[in-house]
């Protein structure tokens, strides 16, 4: 099942896309598409309606972040080999961990808009994990039962926000528009193994990144029983996953990145596309 949400920000609408494509409110059904609805049972109820009996939504209305009122943001860093080789970075003895700030989520055809004073900002196709179970001491072995579907993010980074003004990463990482999610929210048994997924991303009709979540440091099952150890995970947490190649900053001899006007579009296998427009706030 495919859940969207649709409509002008803090209008948003839930629906889901038919095998025809066509999106179908949701809204005689539940609320919003939020933690509090993510849990098996309501999501069951929802994969029992016949979708040609749900409202067909007309028009092209904007397509909304896929999950609203996210709790944590939470991203990995480094968790493909071959990115963090093409960054000069050790593979990483556990999951690196940062946060990105919920008001940079966008929906997956917003504008990107870069920040005053950017000069390095860069793109990073992933898979979002969206949390439908409360997960506290959670077993690799158990830890995808927790998950209530997958999307993909763009974890879109200022690397000098990111690496020279003093702090966390989360610097660069949360500058408002920096964290488009979506398009859709494809339920975990449409993704039977998030490790098997290609992934892409272009700009201006170049294909910069390809990779596939089989070679992740660290699968999602022992992504969700790190962080679980750590902390509890609640229905409508995201954790981004981390980035393969092909990054700007990795790009030899200089490095590329974005400019007003360039055009980002990501695909992941199953998960539909995302396309953003880059502006300027200066």
């Amino acid at each position: 099942m495919k859940l969207v949400r649709y409509g002008a920000k803090g209008s948003e609408k839930p629906a889901l896309v038919d095998s025809e494509g066509q999106l179908r409110d949701l809204s005689a059904h539940i609320n919003d598409i939020t933690g509090d609805m993510l849990d098996d049972g309501t999501l069951d109820n929802l994969r029992s309606l016949d979708p040609n009996n749900l409202p067909i939504v007309e028009g092209d209305p904007r397509i909304a972040p896929c999950v609203g009122d996210i709790g944590k943001f939470l991203c990995i860093g480094l968790n493909y080999s071959d990115h963090a080789a093409e960054t000069g970075a050790d593979i990483p003895e556990h999951p690196i961990l940062f946060f990105k700030a919920n008001s940079a989520v966008i929906g997956a055809y917003d504008d990107v808009i870069m920040p005053r004073g950017s000069t390095h900002t860069d793109w990073e196709c992933e898979l979002g994990v969206v949390i439908g179970k409360t997960a506290k001491y959670v077993s690799k072995v158990d830890a995808l039962e927790c998950v209530a579907g997958y999307c993909i993010v763009n974890d879109v980074s200022e690397r000098h926000f990111q690496t020279q003004l003093t702090g966390q990463w989360t610097k660069g990482k949360s500058c408002d528009t920096f964290g488009p999610t979506g398009p859709w929210l494809v339920t975990r048994d449409e993704v039977p193994d998030p490790q098997s997924l290609g992934m892409s991303l272009d700009v201006n009709g170049q294909r910069m990144q390809t990779g596939n979540t089989a070679t992740m440091i660290f699968s999602v099952a022992e992504i969700i029983e790190h962080l679980s150890q750590l902390f509890t995970l609640h229905p409508g947490d995201v954790i981004s996953t981390g980035t393969p190649p092909g990054v700007g900053m990795g790009i030899k001899p200089e490095p590329v990145y974005l400019k007003k006007g360039d055009v980002m579009e990501l695909r992941i296998d199953g998960l539909g596309v995302q396309r953003q427009e880059v502006g300027r706030d200066d």
